[in-house]
């Protein structure tokens, strides 16, 4: 979320961050509050069940009037509104479908991917629907996985890369209408005008 907000302030990317939603307390939300932007922590525990909770958040989301919805650490399972298909962009720090789906996030996707013996990881930018790391791939950037990589060193290259295709998707969903194929989105290219 900081690299987002680095470059819109920069010029480098027109967007605005109307708010930022987390669901639990972590050191980005005293970061993102820092750096000037509305953060608002929703915990499951507040609400009686899943349903509440993600209904409350996506009521507030619609309160600050969000186009489009960018999870970035975001731990939970979100079900998806119908109005917010295709609408809802997530990243994942590996190469799906590969080390992707239920519990593989973090540190664990960088061992998972040290410990099959790799050559190759990275990370993917897809949009989100109703399960794990499933719904149409936007972009994928490869990272390298060297021979004495650990977990830690491989995520700081992952997140490198993380850092590049984030706004890369952003800006390709701003950009103009995608069609999507399967689960590949191809981007349509505007009128030259």
């Amino acid at each position: 979320m900081t690299n987002l907000v680095d470059r819109i302030k920069s010029g480098q990317l027109a967007a605005e961050i109307p708010i930022v939603i987390a669901n639990r307390e972590c050191a980005g939300v005293q970061r993102l509050t820092d750096m000037g932007l509305t953060v608002e922590v929703m915990k499951r525990a507040e609400f009686a069940d899943d349903e509440a909770h993600n209904k409350a958040i996506f009521d507030r989301i619609r309160q600050a009037r969000v186009d489009v919805v960018l999870l970035a650490g975001y731990l939970a399972r979100l079900i998806i509104p119908h109005e917010f298909d295709r609408r809802v962009l997530n990243i994942h720090p590996a190469l799906i479908p590969s080390f992707s789906g239920h519990g593989m996030y973090g540190d664990r996707v960088h061992a998972a991917v040290i410990e099959r013996g790799c050559c190759v990881s990275g990370c993917t930018v897809h949009f989100c629907d109703d399960e794990y790391d499933h719904g149409p791939i936007l972009v994928q950037k490869a990272v390298p996985v060297l021979a004495d990589d650990t977990p830690d060193s491989l995520a700081a290259r992952v997140f490198e890369a993380e850092c590049e295709a984030y706004p890369e998707a952003l800006e390709l969903l701003m950009s103009g209408p995608v069609e999507i194929r399967g689960h590949r989105v191809c981007s349509s290219p505007r009128n030259a005008d």
